[in-house]
């Protein structure tokens, strides 16, 4: 069996056909949610993208794999996906990026140039085409088609709209996969990661016309000002991440959005239909999903940040040709559930370090015991760490930095690190901007955030015990080193 693996950076959860957006057209990925299953509440675990990521790979929750924002170096000896790939005999191969840092203990001294960017690859992977934040491969393919390409890699993905969409940061890197595939027999493993639709908001060729401003939906307006929390309030007079003023401009920026997620849903139609050809779209799982999602100005913000839902719930697909599909799941669904689902679907132990659990119960009956909440974190601290030569914040004051949320059908519970807490009625108002003032109800979402906390504390070593006996959960394959391919 092929496999597929699928992230699409900063893609919202409702914003594809088969999700029921009434305006976006994306006829690949509706197929695919026909023929597998689609995960109608799925959450991604972290932003922005590093963090998210590394959720994904590891299976683990940030509190645990401790990726807290871009830069952050992901821990070495960490069991991930392209390990789980390898041992199920598959020799993974990355098209695009994966935003893992290096760990300096790694590192071969203060001086290796790794240490100089968090874009790096994850360990395990085989590299098909590797676009870092420079994008330097799809600049050197645009100026061999003559294209006068300057500026970094926002100003190219700016341009966009002035170039045809077979030019397009998606088109180059489903051209590149294409070419790979040519060259294979069955039994790949191939991770397609896309940037789109990850801003700057500006969809490739037609695709940016696709779509009129004066169709999209108005965004969630954000409460008044004495209803926000502090941190709402900071986000909404940050520049980066506040939402145009002016319905017309954050209309057209949605417009955009969309254009995007069109587009890269053509480009995966062409995957699609030459997997057709070879005969093996009957032979691939095919799994999508994406690191984060997009405020597309809910709540007066854009990009990703802070607790709103419209930050983590994201795309979710699974398509296992060995399985009946055109089903959807209501349940709460995670990203770190997909490495425990993945490993269980290739046959392979899955790692004890992960924090999700296989959704398989859940493909067979979707009544099965589940969790009833969703979970994901969001740390700031990285607005404190700065080059310029000032004192480093103390660590309790990092600490500080970042929240956790659990949702669940009827309340969404927010913990912020300085000790506040907000509680929103769900079954009052679904669009967060409603407290819940029962303080009964308060409490006990509080306390069921916490004991998911304490449940979920780094568990890998912890249950064995070193002894003549070997007690406890020792997997049967004890792996050394995660970063060797050898297993003793």
């Amino acid at each position: 069996m092929n496999v597929l693996f699928i992230t699409l950076d900063q893609f919202r959860g409702d914003s594809y056909g088969a999700a029921g957006h009434p305006l976006v057209v994306t006829p690949t990925l509706d197929r695919v949610a026909a023929e597998g299953v689609r995960l109608e509440r799925h959450y991604s675990q972290a932003a922005p993208c590093a963090p998210g990521r590394a959720a994904i790979y590891t299976g683990m929750y940030q509190m645990n794999n401790r990726v807290v924002a871009n830069g952050t170096p992901l821990a070495r000896g960490f069991d991930n996906l392209a390990f789980v790939a390898r041992r199920a005999g598959y020799d993974p191969t990355l098209f695009g990026y994966t935003d893992q840092g290096l760990d300096p203990y790694s590192a071969n001294g203060p001086d290796d140039s790794r240490l100089n960017f968090y874009d790096g690859v994850l360990p395990g992977f085989s590299v098909g085409l590797y676009q870092p934040e420079s994008l330097a491969g799809w600049v050197q393919d645009l100026r061999a088609k003559g294209y006068d390409v300057q500026g970094g890699w926002a100003d190219l993905a700016r341009g966009e709209p002035e170039r045809p969409a077979q030019d397009s940061l998606s088109g180059f890197l489903t051209t590149r996969f294409l070419e790979w595939l040519d060259y294979q027999e069955s039994g790949w493993f191939a991770h397609l990661s896309f940037l789109r639709p990850h801003p700057p908001y500006a969809a490739a060729g037609e695709f940016s016309r696709m779509y009129d401003p004066a169709d999209v939906e108005t965004p969630i307006a954000p409460v008044k000002k004495e209803q926000r929390h502090p941190l709402h309030e900071a986000a909404l007079k940050w520049k980066n991440v506040a939402a145009p003023r002016d319905l017309d401009a954050m209309r057209f920026l949605r417009a955009q959005y969309y254009g995007m997620i069109s587009e890269v849903d053509a480009q995966l139609g062409r995957v699609v239909k030459t997997l057709e050809e070879r005969g093996e779209w009957h032979d691939t799982l095919v799994v999508v999903t994406s690191d984060h999602g997009d405020q597309l100005g809910d709540h007066g913000l854009i990009e990703k940040l802070g607790f709103f839902p419209q930050s983590y719930h994201v795309i979710g697909l699974w398509r296992d040709p060995r399985a009946t599909g055109g089903t959807s799941i209501p349940r709460f669904t995670e990203n770190v559930d997909l490495l425990p689902t993945l490993a269980d679907a290739l046959g392979v132990e899955v790692p004890v370090q992960c924090d999700g659990r296989t959704l398989t119960p859940l493909f067979h009956d979707a009544g099965s015991p589940w969790r009833d909440a969703a979970h994901y974190e969001w740390d700031s601290r990285f607005m404190l760490l700065d080059t310029t030569g000032s004192p480093p914040p103390t660590s309790q004051t990092l600490a500080r930095r970042n929240l956790a949320v659990s949702v669940s059908d009827d309340l969404a519970y927010v913990q912020f690190g300085d000790g506040s807490y907000r509680c929103f009625d769900l079954a009052v108002d679904p669009t967060w901007r409603t407290e819940c003032r029962d303080v009964e109800r308060v409490l006990r979402a509080a306390q069921r955030q916490l004991v998911w906390r304490q449940e979920h504390l780094r568990h890998d070593l912890t249950d064995m015990l070193l002894s003549p006996e070997r007690l406890g959960h020792w997997p049967s394959e004890l792996h050394l080193d995660p970063l060797a391919e050898s297993v003793s």
